[in-house]
């Protein structure tokens, strides 16, 4: 047994290659091999939002707070609340984030493959973000 005391994991600053605006990641669960599951708390400031990606074995997204957007490729921009879940299919090009007048906290849960849980792409504009 591994118990991960409140305030002790740690969290970090979403790096700009991935992400637009003020975003904070704290672990939740990284668990060693052979499990694959990996989990955050993602809190996204008013305007901040995730580059497009795509997750090897998918993505699950449970909103804890505030008010979020979220698109697939090709799919309209999705108001997202507290308690909703957000699945994203394996492979999906996706994005997510705040809406642009309110911040936003979810959990992202997803499993590696081979390693490696999210493919990051380009950038969501802000025209595509404003849609």
């Amino acid at each position: 047994m591994d118990i991960k005391r409140n305030g002790t994991r740690g969290a970090g600053k979403g790096p700009a290659d991935y992400f637009t605006g003020n975003v904070s990641i704290e672990p939740v669960i990284e668990a060693a091999a052979p499990a694959r599951v990996r989990a955050a708390t993602v809190s996204f400031e008013a305007g901040a939002r995730t580059a497009w990606h795509t997750h090897p074995l998918g993505q699950t997204l449970i909103v804890v707070s505030g008010l979020g957007w979220a698109q697939r490729d090709g799919g309209p921009v999705e108001e997202i609340r507290p308690g909703d879940v957000v699945w994203f299919a394996p492979g999906e090009k996706h994005w997510h984030g705040a809406s642009a007048s309110s911040a936003m906290t979810h959990i992202a849960i997803q499993e590696a493959l081979d390693g490696k849980a999210v493919d990051w792409l380009e950038q969501v504009s802000d025209a595509q973000y404003k849609k």
